[in-house]
């Protein structure tokens, strides 16, 4: 199985806050990520990937259950151009489907963190479109250049890396508080500018290194990215993007 951002915790610790929202609060005027955050949770929690149901048994029992939610849900490059409705439907299934509980966690923090100011800023009906088009297309184009690949590609960070895209340019000079592992974890804050692009760089060096076998699907990332960066900059393009103002940095955790 191929997990989307499976490795988050291992990486760049984040948390953000944008100019503006010190007064409004993050996330107010954010139903549509809330609402995804709350159906990722729930369909992991009763399906067999939380190994918390007793319908799927334990041990082989278990591990069989869930390679077959896996491929029932998830995108099977080799079986999705073919001709059958239920494989065409995968990309957008795939998209709440986890493969651990880290999987999870470090998904729909990033969710929750860069999810509520930018779907603040489109619009809730755009936002969903956004979120679910270019989740679906990252996915696909994954699939396309691994078109033999029998792997199960499940996660929603095809569609974060989307939203991550999107933030950087909408909110270029927000402050994000980084817990860095190589630096003894010490807080320090840079703007979005200088963040996501390193983010970036280390999704293009470990899609350079990755193997043909069960990982992380790093070109999923790279492209939900670029899709989100090309979308904000043609649908916003010719407004103003969110200047910087002090305030404050919440604490935080995680990193996809």
């Amino acid at each position: 199985m191929i997990r989307n951002w499976s490795t988050a915790v291992r990486r760049t610790v984040s948390v953000v806050r944008a100019p503006g929202t010190a007064r409004t609060g993050r996330g107010r005027a954010a139903p549509v990520t809330y609402a995804l955050i709350t159906m990722c949770c729930l369909l992991f929690l009763v399906s067999p990937a939380a190994g918390l149901n007793p319908v799927y048994g334990t041990g082989e029992e278990l591990l069989a259950a869930q390679r077959a939610w896996f491929r029932r849900w998830g995108v099977i490059p080799a079986e999705l151009f073919e001709d059958s409705p239920g494989s065409a439907l995968t990309p957008a299934t795939a998209l709440f489907v986890h493969g651990s509980w880290v999987h999870l966690l470090g998904n729909m923090l990033f969710l929750y963190v860069f999810g509520a100011l930018t779907e603040e800023r489109m619009g809730r009906l755009q936002f969903a479109l956004f979120y679910l088009g270019c989740g679906c297309l990252a996915l696909l184009g994954y699939a396309g250049a691994n078109a033999l690949s029998q792997q199960a590609l499940v996660g929603a960070s095809g569609a974060i890396s989307a939203i991550l895209g999107a933030f950087l340019f909408l909110f270029p000079r927000a402050r994000v508080t980084s817990l860095l592992p190589f630096l003894f974890f010490l807080p320090l804050r840079f703007p979005a500018w200088i963040v996501l692009p390193f983010w970036v760089w280390l999704q293009w060096t470990a899609a350079g290194r990755a193997g043909d076998g069960p990982g992380v699907a790093y070109l999923a990332h790279l492209v939900g990215f670029g899709l989100g960066f090309v979308f904000a900059w043609v649908r916003f393009g010719r407004t103003t993007t969110v200047g910087s103002v002090p305030v404050a940095a919440p604490e935080g955790e995680n990193q996809p």
